[in-house]
C-alpha cells in the first residue's frame, strides 16, 4: 500500500529500475557513468509528471526536498538535456510495461482525440520555435468550440483504461484519416469512435485488412440508427475516453505546452504518457481494484 509521497517515489524508482536494466544496453555511452543513473532520473521525471511539475524548473526544486531517497541530482540543464536524450527510453518503458499488465490484452478499444496547442494565437506569427517545419497547423476542436495552433493526440484506449497506442498529428489532420493510420498498425480489435470516425467505406476496409471492428454512434439525421439500449451501452463505454482524457488534461497537462521545441514537447508528452501506464501498472501490482484512480498515488491521503 502506498500510503505517502515517499513510499510513491520509492516504488516507481523500483518499478522503473527493474525494466530499465532490460533496455539498458541500448542506450549504453562511453566514459563514466553519470553520478545520478538513468534510472533515478528516468524516475524523477516520471514522478514529477504525475504531481503536474511540468514547467523545467519545477522536477528538481521540489525533489531538493527529497534527497534522502534521490541524493544524486544534476544540475537543472543537464536534467533537461537527459530527459530529452532519453525520450525513447521513456516510450520502451512503456511499451514493456504493456507486456507484462494483464489490462493491456484487452480488445475492445476505445479511440479519440486532444488537443495539443503549442503557441498561443497571438504569438504564432514571431514564434521563435520550429513548429511549422514539424507540421504544427491550425485546427478545429469541436468538442471545445475553439481552434488552436499545434497538434491533436489520438489515443487507442481500452475498456479499462489503458492507453495501447497514439499518433500526434498536425491540428487540421481528420480525425478519421489519422484513426485509421492508427488503427491499421494493429489488428483483432472492437473499437468505439465518435461521429468525428463515422465512413462505411474506411470501417470495411479495416474489417477486411484488419479484421478490426470500428462502431461508430450515427449521426442525427442518418436514416439507420442504433436501438436506444444499444446506443446507451456505446454512450457508457465511451466513458472511459472522457476519464482518461480528463486524466491527461487535468493532472497530467497534456494540453498545456512549455516546451520551446517539438522534440522537446515529444519527450514531454512521451514521459507523460508512460507516466499514466505506469501508475495503472503500479495499483495491478499493489492490488488495487480501482486501477484508474492514478492521482490517489501520487497524492496519497
Amino acid at each position: 500500500m502506498i500510503t505517502s509521497f515517499d513510499d510513491f517515489c520509492t516504488w516507481m524508482y523500483v518499478t522503473v529500475d527493474d525494466l530499465w536494466k532490460q533496455i539498458a544496453p541500448l542506450f549504453h555511452r562511453p566514459g563514466p557513468a553519470p553520478q545520478c543513473s538513468d534510472s533515478e532520473l528516468l524516475a524523477m521525471a516520471l514522478i514529477g509528471e504525475c504531481r503536474g511539475w511540468d514547467l523545467e524548473t519545477e522536477p528538481l526544486s521540489h525533489f531538493r526536498d527529497y534527497r534522502h531517497l534521490f541524493p544524486r541530482q544534476p544540475s537543472q540543464s543537464r536534467f533537461n538535456r537527459r530527459r530529452r536524450q532519453l525520450m525513447q527510453a521513456s516510450q520502451l518503458l512503456r511499451l514493456l510495461v504493456l507486456r507484462l499488465l494483464d489490462l493491456a490484452q484487452e480488445r475492445q478499444c476505445v479511440i479519440d482525440s486532444l488537443p495539443v496547442p503549442v503557441v498561443h494565437f497571438h504569438l504564432v506569427p514571431g514564434s521563435t520555435g520550429d513548429w511549422d517545419e514539424h507540421g504544427a497547423a491550425y485546427g478545429k476542436v469541436s468538442s471545445k468550440k475553439q481552434t488552436i495552433y499545434g497538434y491533436k493526440l489520438h489515443l487507442l484506449v481500452t475498456l479499462g483504461g489503458v492507453i495501447l497506442d497514439f499518433h500526434l498529428a498536425p491540428a487540421n489532420a481528420s480525425d478519421l484519416r489519422v484513426g485509421v493510420e492508427l488503427l491499421s498498425e494493429h489488428a483483432d480489435l472492437s473499437v468505439l469512435g465518435d461521429k468525428a470516425y463515422i465512413s462505411a467505406a474506411e470501417a470495411a476496409a479495416l474489417w477486411q485488412q484488419r479484421r478490426i471492428r470500428l462502431t461508430t454512434l450515427p449521426r442525427r439525421n442518418q436514416k439507420q440508427q442504433l436501438p436506444p439500449a444499444v446506443a446507451r451501452t456505446l454512450n457508457s463505454a465511451r466513458q472511459i475516453i472522457e476519464t482518461v482524457n480528463g486524466q491527461l488534461t487535468e493532472q497530467l497537462h497534456v494540453e498545456t505546452n512549455h516546451a520551446h521545441t517539438f522534440w522537446g514537447l515529444c519527450a514531454r508528452l512521451l514521459t507523460k504518457l508512460t507516466a499514466h501506464t505506469l501508475c495503472i501498472y503500479l495499483n495491478r501490482l499493489l492490488g488495487n481494484p480501482h486501477w484508474l484512480q492514478i492521482k490517489a498515488l501520487a497524492f496519497p491521503i
